[in-house]
């Protein structure tokens, strides 16, 4: 598959096969992942690779909980109400989740895992899966609860959380903003000094 094509065609899926994504498939996407570039190539990046629906339920209920407890303007609005919802699972049951972290606060780390976090979406769907970032976890994954739950280092910071399956169907196209550019020539450059 051509580069462009995938970062054309890759979205977000939310509904997934149960079918299970075996550990050398995880495994590429992860050498694809670690490819990326990091600040003075530091690679500060962890992959925690969680394969338990129960795992996974678990960490749904309390990323929810803490959510709704340190946001509580969610509750209010309108777009978050799935979090209220019990039957709610912010990972929609995806057969896998790779949280990327920093092992620690270098400079830049956040920026580090957020690249490798790209390569491995751009990789998945290349192997035919489908990804999403799930924001709604961070919160909880930086506790030192979720930090436990995981078996991550206290001083870990959890950057990417990412499912991954066999996506049921092909999500649905989204339409692009056009891009806001602003061109900077040095005639405008000298002209304003």
């Amino acid at each position: 598959m051509e580069l462009l094509k995938a970062i054309y065609e890759r979205r977000a899926v939310r509904d997934y096969l149960s079918t299970p994504i075996d550990e050398s498939t995880i495994r590429r996407l992860i050498d694809a992942a670690i490819q990326a570039p990091s600040a003075v190539n530091q690679q500060p990046w962890l992959f925690s690779v969680v394969l338990d629906q129960h795992t996974l339920d678990e960490l749904s209920v309390a990323s929810k909980t803490f959510m709704l407890e340190t946001q509580p303007n969610l509750r209010a609005s309108g777009h978050f109400h799935m979090l209220t919802d019990p039957d709610f699972q912010i990972f929609h049951h995806a057969p896998a989740l790779i949280l990327i972290s920093a092992e620690s606060s270098a400079a830049w780390h956040l920026e580090d895992c957020a690249l490798a976090a790209e390569n491995l979406m751009l990789a998945a769907y290349e192997q035919g899966l489908g990804s999403c970032w799930i924001g709604f976890a961070q919160g909880y994954l930086n506790t030192m609860a979720g930090k436990r739950l995981l078996g991550l280092p206290s001083a870990s910071v959890a950057v990417a959380p990412i499912i991954l399956g066999k996506p049921k169907s092909p999500p649905p196209k989204v339409a692009r903003k056009s891009p806001r550019i602003a061109w900077v020539r040095a005639s405008q450059v000298l002209s304003s000094a």
